[in-house]
């Protein structure tokens, strides 16, 4: 028998209890069930440091000596005492914070600052967006909106700015107006200094007047430049941060210019703020076919297997747009093309593509499938890039501006407005596969899809059928992330009839036919993945790291050489260099047929 009291002073009894060999067994039950309870408690909640000691006390040896252990576990994180022989464990910070905010619904807000609200991307897409997340009710019952900007503009001058931009769903007109209004209501502005935290600690106070002493939590959108991005992080985080609930920062590309300022972006960061409550936006991750990509391919078995080197002849990942820069030229000669689009949202879109099953739907397991695939990635090599740039064209009596037109760009300018890639993945799955990636500006048509191209049927007994054209053999499918959102099939079919003649045939499943629904901007999901704190679709600092390092080599060489881009005419569709790159892989752009 084992004696356990508080200290031996506490012990009134007098009695000596012999501690026997089963005694020894069951102390040592006791503490490896202890050491077993913390090891799982440090699988799920992190690096929970736990002193492996007993919660007794004392114990009486059989000596008759009296052993004191610790009165309590002294840990780093906050473990509780045993109670009821239950031993409570208190989560990390972050998930404190939300199992707080769940429980506490009725008693907590959030608070939504846009920082930057006088801007357009504020005008156009994040008050419209949280405003669809309001008529949808997926916002939590207690919100304020604020926005932030040097403006100076009255409550009433933002209300009125916001409501020329709102919208309501085409399936949903039903108290439109009336739903406008109470969210306008809920709208506010404070005028300030990107860099004073005079000025957020005056937000701060305004936050709490509307917080009226609930549970409070705060998401700052970033819609600024990035120069003055850690100045805002700064300010918000040491003047206007929650004091009880959660605080997260939305940060909008670029993230650097290439490896070594992206890396700086990131360690200025986080001298104010952790990992978790960084959530870098991609919009093109909230886009619905690519949030579907994973449904496709992870919940259709007549897809997985073939989603291999394998089965898949070459993937190809396309966007243009049918308009120049139109005066924001100087902030595109900053970044170029490939910066702007190809290096995080094609990149990303690459890495859902072709990811290995994750353990489960969680975002840290998504994204650790997605940084296997950036680190598997051969970094991007000169004769593997075609740049371009649009000129000036005329076409009946309209005549379209060169890029260099544009008075926000220098006229000796070489910056990009096209590029075309060819980037390899060497693991098990993809050796040898290309994943050939064109984006542009001033192109003939505007869309955004992803084409995969399976390889040809071996001894194809209807080869003779297409004639010398072996690509018309071939099935592909299509993913258009935009517009006129579809998946279609290509797949070869007869013709009825009594010869034998094949055609090329889509089985299409187009959004517009299909779902009535309008389709939510990828802004509403996004602004709402922040909320709830699902961070699935949202770069972490390695994904990033890992991006920059395929293409800051090339990105390096091709500004040091002075590179000058092939040019093409505005509205045609881009440089010839694109399909002499295609074909040295033996492959045809799937948009030129």
């Amino acid at each position: 028998m084992v004696t356990l009291y508080s200290s031996p002073s506490t012990h009134s009894s007098g009695a000596v209890a012999s501690y026997s060999n089963s005694s020894i067994g069951l102390y040592n039950y006791h503490h490896n069930k202890q050491i077993a309870v913390s090891s799982i408690l440090s699988r799920k909640f992190g690096s929970l440091q736990i002193n492996q000691k007993p919660f007794w006390n004392a114990v009486r040896m059989q000596d008759g000596a009296v052993a004191t252990l610790p009165s309590k576990i002294e840990n780093e994180t906050p473990l509780k005492k045993l109670k009821n022989g239950i031993l409570p464990v208190a989560p990390p910070k972050e998930q404190k914070d939300t199992i707080d905010f769940d429980s506490n619904k009725a008693k907590s807000t959030v608070s939504i600052t846009v920082v930057g609200a006088s801007g357009d991307l504020a005008k156009k897409k994040i008050f419209p967006a949280l405003f669809a997340l309001y008529y949808e009710g997926c916002l939590p019952e207690h919100f304020t909106i604020f926005g932030y900007a040097r403006s100076k503009m009255t409550d009433a001058e933002l209300r009125n700015m916001v409501s020329k931009t709102l919208t309501c769903r085409i399936d949903k007109r039903e108290n439109c107006g009336e739903k406008m209004e109470q969210f306008l209501e809920r709208c506010f502005y404070h005028s300030g200094q990107y860099d004073s935290q005079e000025n957020f600690a005056e937000l701060d106070k305004k936050l709490k007047e509307h917080e009226t002493g609930r549970f409070s939590n705060r998401l700052f959108y970033l819609s600024i430049p990035p120069n003055i991005f850690i100045n805002a992080v700064r300010c918000a985080s040491l003047s206007a941060s929650s004091a009880h609930g959660w605080t997260r920062v939305i940060v909008e590309k670029p993230f650097g210019r290439d490896s070594e300022s992206s890396a700086a972006l990131t360690r200025s960061l986080k001298q104010y703020l952790n990992e978790d409550q960084i959530f870098r936006i991609d919009h093109y991750l909230g886009k619905e076919l690519v949030e579907n990509l994973s449904v496709l391919r992870f919940s259709n078995l007549i897809f997985e297997p073939l989603w291999s080197r394998q089965y898949i002849r070459n993937v190809q990942f396309i966007f243009s747009e049918d308009f120049g820069t139109e005066g924001r030229g100087g902030y595109f000669d900053h970044y170029g093309i490939i910066r702007d689009i190809m290096q995080n949202h094609l990149l990303q879109i690459l890495a859902l593509f072709a990811m290995e099953t994750p353990v489960s739907l969680d975002a840290e397991d998504i994204r650790n499938e997605k940084v296997k695939v950036l680190r598997s990635m051969r970094p991007l090599q000169l004769d593997d890039v075609i740049i371009g740039q649009y000129k000036s064209h005329t076409k009946g009596d309209v005549t379209y501006p060169g890029y260099t037109d544009d008075k926000t760009v220098p006229k000796d300018s070489l910056t990009p407005t096209f590029a075309a890639a060819a980037l390899f993945i060497d693991n098990a799955r993809w050796d040898g596969v290309p994943f050939l990636m064109k984006a542009g500006k001033a192109l003939h048509t505007r869309s955004a899809e992803i084409r995969v191209q399976f390889r040809h049927v071996p001894g194809n007994l209807y080869n003779k059928n297409f004639g010398s054209d072996l690509d018309q053999a071939t099935n592909e499918l299509v993913i258009r992330v935009q517009p006129n959102e579809a998946i279609y099939l290509k797949i070869n079919n007869k013709v009825p009839g009594l010869g034998m003649r094949l055609d090329r045939s889509n089985l299409n499943l187009l959004y517009s036919a299909r779902y009535s629904k309008e389709i939510p901007d990828a802004y509403e999901r996004l602004l709402l993945d922040a909320i709830e704190g699902e961070r699935r679709l949202f770069i972490r600092s390695d994904e990033l790291d890992a991006a920059w390092s395929l293409f800051t080599p090339v990105l390096k060489e091709l500004e040091d050489k002075k590179i000058v881009p092939e040019y093409y005419p505005y509205g045609s569709r881009g440089p010839i260099g694109a399909h002499y790159l295609a074909a040295r892989y033996k492959v045809r752009w799937g948009d030129l047929v």
